[in-house]
């Protein structure tokens, strides 16, 4: 069973992290969509945050852990906001449980293929010798030789803890995606259509969403809008809050 942070009360609203996340980045947007009278479901994917480890690491089977979260917490009909990987699930999920959604937003991704592009981030993470107890300093020294964004070396960071006294270590599964990178630029598949309010959220400075993408979106969610989150890249919810929550709950609540 996947590990979830559960606030508010009403319809359920599941939130889907991106690759290497987790729901504590999601911490202050559950509490506003829990203050709107929604019942907030922010989970960690597997391999992620405090949910299990697997060497299976694949979009089917995390579709399967989604759809086993919503048969044991017995929700009927559920919203979904997914970024980046979590908003391939979420378009997995939703494609192939359509009567379970009411709603879905895809935060900064498309249903397209996408080649790998996270060489550097990997880089940096296994060079983190881990047996060599290093500081949180001396984790994030390490990660600068590689990432040059702070933002990023400071999204990564959140994923260090504690193991024991004097030994940190990630809350993700490195081995696996070492082993399962290529997996998450898969497309959906020609037939996987969802016909109901889908909501997508494109960065202003990001290239996860291009004009070229719409065809191929409209295929898959024919009911389907497309809003820019102003002055924003890739990680939106984290860089521009405020109009990603509004353009969110504006859709969520539209009569």
């Amino acid at each position: 069973m996947l590990y979830s942070k559960i606030e508010g009360s009403g319809q359920p609203l599941l939130i889907l992290h991106g690759f290497l996340g987790m729901s504590d980045n999601w911490k202050t947007l559950s509490g506003q969509f829990a203050a709107e009278g929604f019942q907030v479901h922010a989970l960690d994917m597997r391999n992620h945050g405090r949910s299990l480890h697997s060497a299976d690491f694949t979009y089917a089977t995390m579709v399967q852990d989604v759809a086993e979260y919503v048969r044991f917490n017995q929700l009927a009909m559920v919203d979904i906001i997914g970024h980046s990987m979590g908003g391939k699930i979420a378009m997995f999920y939703a494609t192939q449980n359509p009567d379970s959604v009411r709603r879905l937003v895809v935060a900064d991704i498309a249903p397209r293929y996408y080649a790998p592009h996270h060489q550097d981030i990997m880089k940096a993470l296994n060079a983190v010798d881990f047996s060599l107890k290093p500081s949180r300093q001396q984790v994030d020294d390490i990660l600068s030789g590689y990432i040059r964004d702070f933002g990023t070396r400071q999204f990564l960071m959140k994923s260090l803890y504690w193991e024991e006294p004097g030994q940190l270590g990630f809350r993700f599964n490195l081995k696996a995606f070492n082993d399962s990178i290529d997996n998450i630029g898969e497309a959906l598949p020609a037939n996987a259509i969802f016909t109901k309010p889908t909501l997508f959220l494109k960065g202003e400075k990001s290239q996860y969403i291009c004009p070229d993408d719409e065809p191929e979106i409209r295929h898959h969610f024919p009911d389907f809008d497309i809003v820019t989150i102003r002055g924003a890249g890739h990680w939106l919810h984290a860089e521009n809050p405020a109009d990603f929550f509004e353009a969110t709950i504006n859709f969520l609540k539209r009569q």
